[in-house]
C-alpha cells in the first residue's frame, strides 16, 4: 500500500530549504519522468575534471523553481500583475524546462537522438504530463513555447538573465569549487522589474548584471569549456558513433536494452508515438556507464580503447591555440597512431581530431534592458559607460587539437 507523502520542503545545499508551492507540483516532482532527472548528471563528464561535480538535473530543476518563487514575490511586490494561474504556470514551466535532457546532459545531446533537441523533448514530456494532469499544464506549455502574450514570463525561463542561468552558475560553482560562478542571484532577482510585459533590470542592478555576465564567461573558460572536459566528451560521443558504425556492419555489440532501442531505431516519432517517449524516459546515465563497462571488453580495438579511456580517465591530450590547426599537424598525429597500433586512417580519427570553441559573455540579439531612474529603458551596453561593458560583446574563439598522450 502506498502511503501519501506529505513532504513539501527539501533541503538544498545552495539555498537552504526549498518549499514546493502546491500539492499538484509536488505530484509532478514525484512523477517517474521527473524522478529520472536524479539519474542525469548536470555537467556531463565534468566530474573527470572537478571530482565534486556529480550533481544532477533534479537538483538544478528544484533550484530553478526556488528562484522563480523569489522572482514572482519580487515582481508582485512591485505591483506587476501575475494571476494565480500564471504563477502556477511559471512554476511548472521552470520546473520542467530541462526534463527532456538525455544521459550526461549536453555531452550526448545529438548522438543518441539526432534532430530532436532537449527543449523539444521537454515539450513532449510536458504535453504527456498535461494529459495525465487533466490539462493543468496548458498555460505552462504556452509560456514555455513562447506562445503566451506576456513575453516576460518566457524571459524568466529562457533569456540572458533567466532563473535557469542564475541557478546553474551558482550551483555549478558550488559543486566544482570554482568561485567565479558564485554570483549573487538574490541581488539580481531583487533588481528585476517588468515594463510593457518585458523583463527589465533596475539601474541599481547594473553592476550586478555586469558581474553576472563576467562570472558566466569565466565559468565557461574554467569549467564548461575546460579542455580536459571537451576531450572527455569527444570520447563519449565517439563511443556512440563507433557502436552505430559496428552495428551497421552487423558486428554484435552488447548494449543495455534502453540504449539499444535508440541505436537500432533512428527514425523516432515523439509527436504521435508515446511509446518512443516512454522508451526515452527509461534512458539515463546508468545505461551509458553500463555501455562503457560492456564495451571495454569488445573485440573491436577502437570501441574497447574508447570505453577504457573514459572509465580509467586515461584521456586525450588537448592543446588550445588562437589559430586554426594546420591539417599537417593533425595528419602527423594520425600517422603516428596508425603506425603504433596498426590502425586505418578512419580508426585513428576516433583518437585524433581538431575543432573550436566560442565564448561570448553577452548576446546583443537578446538585449538586457536597464530601467533608469527617469523611467526610460536603455540597452545594457549603452547603460554601462565603462569600457568593461563593451568588452562583454567580444566573442573569443579558440581552436584545439586532440591526440593520445603517448605521441608527445
Amino acid at each position: 500500500m502506498k502511503l501519501k507523502n506529505k513532504l513539501k520542503i527539501l533541503n538544498d545545499p545552495i539555498y537552504g530549504f526549498i518549499s514546493i508551492p502546491s500539492e499538484e507540483i509536488f505530484k509532478i516532482v514525484e512523477h517517474p519522468y521527473f524522478q529520472r532527472l536524479r539519474r542525469i548528471t548536470q555537467m556531463g563528464l565534468s566530474y573527470l575534471v572537478y571530482p565534486g561535480a556529480h550533481h544532477t538535473r533534479f537538483h538544478h530543476a528544484l533550484g530553478c523553481l526556488h528562484l522563480m518563487q523569489k522572482a514572482v514575490q519580487v515582481l508582485k511586490s512591485k505591483s506587476v500583475e501575475i494571476s494565480d494561474q500564471e504563477e502556477d504556470a511559471l512554476y511548472k514551466a521552470i520546473l520542467l524546462h530541462d526534463i527532456g535532457h538525455g544521459p550526461f546532459s549536453h555531452a550526448l545531446e545529438h548522438q543518441i537522438i539526432d534532430k530532436v533537441t532537449h527543449e523539444q523533448l521537454s515539450g513532449h514530456f510536458m504535453s504527456q504530463l498535461n494529459k495525465e494532469f487533466n490539462g493543468s499544464l496548458t498555460l505552462a506549455i504556452q509560456i514555455f513555447k513562447g506562445e503566451y502574450h506576456r513575453p516576460f514570463m518566457l524571459e524568466l525561463i529562457s533569456s540572458q538573465l533567466d532563473m535557469d542561468r542564475l541557478d546553474y552558475l551558482k550551483r555549478d560553482s558550488f559543486y566544482t569549487g570554482v568561485a567565479e560562478g558564485n554570483i549573487n542571484s538574490q541581488r539580481l532577482i531583487t533588481m528585476l522589474n517588468v515594463v510593457n510585459d518585458q523583463l527589465v533590470v533596475e539601474e541599481k542592478g547594473l553592476y550586478s548584471v555586469e558581474n553576472f555576465l563576467s562570472g558566466r564567461r569565466l565559468m565557461y573558460w574554467q569549467v564548461y569549456l575546460h579542455k580536459t572536459g571537451i576531450g572527455a566528451e569527444h570520447l563519449l560521443q565517439s563511443v556512440i558513433k563507433r557502436i552505430q558504425e559496428l552495428m551497421e556492419k552487423e558486428i554484435a555489440v552488447d548494449l543495455p536494452k534502453n540504449l539499444e532501442y535508440f541505436i537500432v531505431n533512428p527514425d523516432l516519432d515523439f509527436d504521435s508515438n508515446t511509446h518512443d517517449l516512454e522508451k526515452f524516459a527509461s534512458l539515463d546515465d546508468s545505461d551509458i556507464l553500463s555501455t562503457l563497462k560492456l564495451g571495454k571488453d569488445h573485440k573491436d580495438f577502437v570501441l574497447s580503447e574508447l570505453c577504457s579511456m573514459i572509465l580509467n580517465r586515461q584521456l586525450l591530450k588537448i592543446k588550445f591555440t588562437d589559430h586554426q590547426i594546420a591539417p599537417e599537424k593533425v595528419q602527423k598525429h594520425l600517422s603516428q597512431l596508425m603506425i603504433t597500433y596498426n590502425l586505418t586512417a578512419h580508426e585513428a580519427s576516433y583518437f585524433v581530431f581538431s575543432g573550436n570553441v566560442v565564448n561570448a559573455a553577452y548576446a546583443k540579439t537578446q538585449p538586457i534592458k536597464i530601467l533608469n531612474k527617469k523611467g526610460n529603458l536603455i540597452e545594457l551596453i549603452q547603460a554601462g559607460k565603462e569600457d568593461s561593458f563593451k568588452a562583454l560583446l567580444k566573442e573569443v574563439k579558440k581552436y584545439y587539437c586532440c591526440f593520445p598522450k603517448l605521441q608527445e
